[in-house]
C-alpha cells in the first residue's frame, strides 16, 4: 500500500492563521496527497534518477533499472558495473554517482540505517558531501524519506515559483524567502506541498 506524507488538521489551521494568502490557497487546493519512500537507499537512486529529465522519462529509466538489477540494493548496486547501470537509459555521470552510492552504503561509509535520528542540518551535510547528491536531493529525502515537519527548499525552483505567484511577487530575495518561511514554521513541509501546487 502506497505511503503518503501525513499532516492534518493541527498543521492546516496553523498555517492559515500565520498566512492568510497561503490558507486561502489551501482552502482552494484542499488535501494534498504525495508518496513517500519510507526506504531510504531506493530514495536516493530515484532521486539522482530524476535528476534534470522529466517525471516520465525518470519512470522509465527507474523501472529499467529495477529490471537490470532485479532489486535495487547496496549491495546489488555496488555488485553492477557503471555501464551496466548506463544501460538503463542514464548518462555516464548519473550512473558512476549511483554506483558510488551502492559503495559507499555497502562499505559502511554512508550509515543509512542511523540517518533519520540526526538532525535537519546534519543529514544535509552528510549527504550533500556525497558525488551527485546536492542539498536540494538531501532536502527531498528529508520530506519524502523521513516526513521531516520544517523543510522548505531554497534550491527547489518550483517552490519559488509557488512563492512568487502567492504573493503576486516579480522577483524573490533569500530574504523575502526565510520570512516567509518563519511563517510557516514548524511546519515548512506542509506549506511546501501547497507551493509546488500554486507553482503551475
Amino acid at each position: 500500500m502506497m505511503e503518503l506524507f501525513k499532516y492534518g488538521p493541527v498543521e492546516i489551521d496553523y498555517l492559515k492563521r500565520r498566512d492568510r494568502r497561503l490558507g486561502a490557497a489551501i482552502d482552494r487546493i484542499g488535501a494534498i496527497e504525495r508518496e513517500v519512500t519510507p526506504d531510504l537507499f531506493t530514495a536516493l537512486v530515484k532521486s539522482v534518477v530524476a535528476q534534470q529529465i522529466s517525471r516520465k522519462a525518470a519512470e522509465t529509466v527507474w523501472n529499467r533499472l529495477c529490471e537490470q538489477l532485479s532489486d535495487i540494493t547496496p549491495t546489488s548496486v555496488a555488485a553492477a558495473d557503471s555501464s551496466h547501470i548506463q544501460k538503463c537509459g542514464l548518462s555516464l555521470r548519473k550512473a558512476v554517482y549511483i554506483k558510488g552510492l551502492g559503495d559507499a552504503v555497502a562499505a559502511g561509509d554512508l550509515d543509512l540505517v542511523n540517518l533519520g535520528e540526526l538532525p535537519d542540518a546534519e543529514i544535509i551535510k552528510r549527504l550533500s558531501s556525497l558525488h551527485g547528491l546536492g542539498v536540494w536531493t538531501a532536502e527531498m529525502l528529508l520530506i519524502f524519506s523521513l516526513c521531516r515537519p520544517n523543510i522548505v527548499s531554497w534550491g527547489d525552483l518550483a517552490i519559488r515559483r509557488g512563492m512568487m505567484n502567492l504573493y503576486g511577487l516579480k522577483t524573490l530575495s533569500k530574504d523575502q524567502f526565510d520570512r516567509y518561511c518563519k511563517r510557516y514554521s514548524p511546519y515548512g513541509s506542509v506549506a511546501s506541498l501547497y507551493l509546488w501546487a500554486l507553482s503551475v
